[in-house]
């Protein structure tokens, strides 16, 4: 019983540990972001997205999108930073034949999200001008908290099944473009795009995913590679769109002086009609794949 006792003990200190740990990098990116870099430059304050529109203002609704956004950004330099961390941990851990098993993810983000709910609000209500109010803090803190639920699950099959993860990560790029640029059918309404090129934007994106997985079914059918769960190809897709592309736009498609967040329209378009349609083409893609994979 003692043993016992010490061993439930242990692995709530690990999962504390853990937690604290993506608690920590999550918060210090908040408060640089919001206290401490130039929020002309992280949010593109007084930007003109096109000749004749107004200069973005701290509180516009682009400007407010980019605040929410940056919880998602937070959340996705955890999920690549804990799940190396943890694979090579654990393969560190096999060359010397001892087993490492990460806490689960849902216990570290049980310990995790109290510390997101009261830190982020006490940075952005109360630091730098404009601090946020009370329903803006709580939009960014609700983005860090709800991208934290997609960061943490890739640590497990990292230590686990690092090769079925890579794998997996595969599967889910086929979703990226559906998910991505099925936001092209709200442009033609607002001049952006002519109905003709936003139909061959969106059947290409989603003929373009559909290509992709069928590659990967061929490449998994040669390899004798065992065929996910259409929830675990749908959660992939979502992952990458959610956090990888806000991330990868942060930091490779900006330039050095001026690491700007994404606005939201950009990922998820301008409502959320579109982005519960583009979930529902995503799934049924995904769902479609491992259908025709099982047979």
């Amino acid at each position: 019983m003692r043993c016992l006792i010490d061993e439930r003990s242990a692995s709530w200190r690990a999962t504390v540990a853990h937690a604290g740990g993506a608690a920590a990098v999550m918060l210090g990116m908040v408060y640089y972001w919001f206290a401490v870099a130039d929020r002309y430059a992280v949010f593109l304050y007084g930007h003109v997205d096109r000749p004749g529109d107004l200069p973005a203002a701290p509180f516009g609704p682009i400007t407010r999108s980019r605040y929410w956004m940056s919880g998602f950004v937070a959340a996705g330099v955890i999920m690549v930073l804990y799940a190396a961390i943890v694979g090579l941990a654990a393969h560190w851990m096999a060359r010397r034949g001892r087993p490492f098993t990460p806490p689960k993810a849902a216990k570290v983000w049980v310990c995790a999200a109290p510390i997101l709910v009261v830190g982020v609000p006490a940075i952005t209500m109360t630091q730098n001008r404009p601090t946020l109010p009370a329903h803006l803090a709580a939009a960014v803190t609700g983005t860090a908290v709800l991208g934290l639920v997609l960061a943490l699950w890739p640590a497990g099959w990292a230590a686990r099944r690092p090769t079925d993860l890579a794998w997996l990560a595969l599967d889910g790029l086929g979703l990226v473009p559906p998910l991505l640029l099925w936001r092209a059918i709200e442009l033609p309404a607002r001049g952006i795009l002519s109905a003709p090129i936003t139909w061959a934007v969106v059947v290409g994106s989603i003929a373009g995913g559909a290509v992709w997985l069928g590659l990967m079914t061929a490449a998994r059918a040669r390899s004798r590679r065992a065929t996910p769960a259409a929830s675990e190809v749908f959660g992939a897709g979502v992952t990458w769109v959610v956090l990888g592309v806000p991330l990868a736009h942060h930091l490779l498609f900006t330039p050095p002086a001026y690491r700007y967040i994404t606005s939201a329209p950009n990922v998820f378009g301008f409502t959320w009609q579109t982005w519960i349609s583009a979930l529902l083409v995503a799934a049924a893609l995904a769902a479609g794949a491992t259908w025709c994979r099982r047979r």
